[in-house]
Formats: structure tokens, C-alpha cells, sequence
């Protein structure tokens, strides 16, 4: 995928600390001390120009919520709608998904959200797909006990493999839909990717949680 340049958003993202934060390669911040409450906290992983996040902030203000991007040219959009509309219990975050693990406390997630990730199709970069299992098990670190991981993808390849990655790991499958848009769903929150090419194919969705440990 090609990015288009945005010439400022390094110069505005850096203006406006109150609504993001940088975390630099191999820099541990611990991002849960945004928030000075107890709230939920509901995680992006790649949150793109930030529509899904900011509505699900809007919609849910008794929890707390965290996008997470690495782009400066991408991010720099959400943070013009927080700009925008500021909300008390949304934070943008620039920095590397591999790095997650070191900036949240274990078991402190509710929920994590995987939104039209990068598929990365070429064998040699499986390792890079955030359900890939090095990034579950960061996952099933961070999150609680019955916490939840929803992914959604237009990608029938990368669908597939998400759910074989996920049923080899060991999962709870909550839910499971070939076609989101099949019927009329008012508490699916779309992303500007969903919302452009949501009539040019099914659109794919897992919801899962880890198998808690036997004791």
C-alpha cells in the first residue's frame, strides 16, 4: 500500500500532545496512565484515519479507548477529528503494534480491535500480520480474562488465514460472519475503508477470546 504524503502532520502531530502521544522504537511508555480512571479500555491496532475510534469513543463515553498507528501521514487524519471534536476517553497513539506488549500492563485490555489490517500477502512477511501467532500472544498478555479480539477484513485470503491462525492457537469463536453487510446492523461501526468499499464485496469478521487456563 502506497501513503500519501502529508507534508505538515509530523509539524501537527508533534502541536497537539494533548491528543497524542509519539512512542519511539524500543521506548516503553506505559499507555493505561492516559487515563486517570479505571474505565474499560478498548484498543485499535492500526487505526487508520481514526472513524471507527472516534465513534466508538463518542458512542461509549463510560470507557476508555486508545488508537493505535504507526504512520504519521495516516494518523495525522484521526487526529484532525479529535482536533475537531475532542473526547475525554480517546488517545491517539503513533507508534509500532510489535511494541504493545511493553506499554500496557497484563490483563488490562477489554478489548482489542484488528480493522482492514495489512494482509501482507507474501509468505516471507507472515510474521508481520498482526494475528500472526507472536502478535497473539501479545495479545492474550494484555488482555483480561473473557477479553476480546474482533477482526474484520475484506481480504478472503487473509480472513482464512486469521482463522486458522486463531483456531490453532486456541480460541473461544464468539462470532463468525462471511458478510457483514448481509443484513442491516446498526452497532457495526464502520472505518473509512469499510464505508467506501463495503458494496464491492463481502465484508469478513471474527470475534474471538482466549481458552482460560486449566488449572
Amino acid at each position: 500500500m502506497r501513503l500519501r504524503n502529508v507534508s505538515y502532520a509530523k509539524e501537527k502531530i508533534n502541536a497537539h500532545p494533548e491528543y497524542i502521544v509519539t512512542v519511539a522504537r524500543e521506548e516503553k511508555k506505559l499507555l493505561n496512565n492516559l487515563f486517570n480512571d479505571s474505565k474499560p479500555l478498548h484498543v485499535e491496532i492500526g487505526a487508520g484515519k481514526g472513524q471507527f475510534i472516534h465513534t466508538m469513543a463518542k458512542r461509549n463515553p463510560d470507557h476508555n479507548h486508545i488508537a493505535i498507528e504507526m504512520y504519521d501521514s495516516v494518523i495525522v487524519r484521526a487526529l484532525e477529528k479529535v482536533i475537531d471534536d475532542p473526547l475525554p476517553n480517546l488517545y491517539l497513539v503513533k507508534m509500532d503494534a510489535q511494541q504493545i506488549d511493553e506499554c500496557f500492563k497484563e490483563s488490562s485490555i477489554d478489548s482489542i480491535y484488528l480493522n482492514f489490517s495489512d494482509p501482507w500477502p507474501k509468505a516471507r512477511h507472515e510474521k508481520r500480520r498482526l494475528t500472526y501467532k507472536k502478535f497473539l500472544d501479545k495479545y492474550k498478555l494484555l488482555l483480561k480474562p473473557g477479553g476480546l479480539i474482533e477482526f474484520k477484513t475484506d481480504n478472503r485470503t487473509f480472513f482464512e488465514y486469521s482463522l486458522k491462525s486463531f483456531v490453532e492457537y486456541g480460541v473461544n469463536i464468539h462470532d463468525l460472519s462471511l458478510d457483514v453487510h448481509a443484513e442491516v446492523n446498526p452497532a457495526n461501526i464502520m472505518t473509512e475503508f469499510e464505508e467506501k468499499f463495503k458494496d464491492d464485496g463481502p465484508i469478513y469478521k471474527i470475534i474471538v477470546s482466549f481458552k482460560e487456563e486449566q488449572s
